[in-house]
């Protein structure tokens, strides 16, 4: 596939992102209790935990295209992958500015290149060395439409 725009390249992110909390929790081995569980009747439990509900293991598609897209970070420079992950995760932007400790913008400009750079990967084209960050958002933006 050559044709990876940006917005596909986010989607298929964010669908990663869906896929790995979707994966079951990883749990120490070699620890369990050899003691019952403690039955407790609905008057002594009712209200005591919340309820967490969990939607159903991914199927193995999406894990395959899971993998893939975790190896797409590693084209990234460390600070672009972590601002492209937390948003991808669904954090809100002032929750990212916060965690990379950037401004606004600075985070958002480098959210778009760095899916830039993974497109012109995707695409087969090298990223342009000389090139200034917003040249290369522009040179996507124009490709695309």
């Amino acid at each position: 596939m050559s044709d990876w725009t940006p917005a596909k390249v986010e989607a298929r992110l964010v669908e990663a992102a869906d896929v790995l909390k979707r994966l079951p929790a990883v749990r120490a081995r070699g620890y369990f209790s050899t003691w019952p569980p403690v039955i407790r009747d609905f008057w002594e439990a009712f209200g005591r935990e919340d309820v967490r509900l969990r939607r159903g293991p991914p199927p193995p598609a999406a894990i395959d295209r899971l993998d893939e897209a975790l190896a797409w970070l590693r084209w990234l420079e460390p600070d672009d992958a972590r601002i492209v992950w937390l948003r991808a995760s669904g954090e809100r932007w002032k929750v990212i500015c916060w965690k990379a400790g950037m401004a606004r913008a600075t985070a958002h400009r480098h959210w778009l290149f760095a899916l830039a750079a993974i497109v012109w990967r995707l695409n087969g084209r090298r990223l342009p060395g000389s090139r200034t960050r917003q040249s290369v958002i522009v040179m996507v933006r124009d490709a695309e439409s």
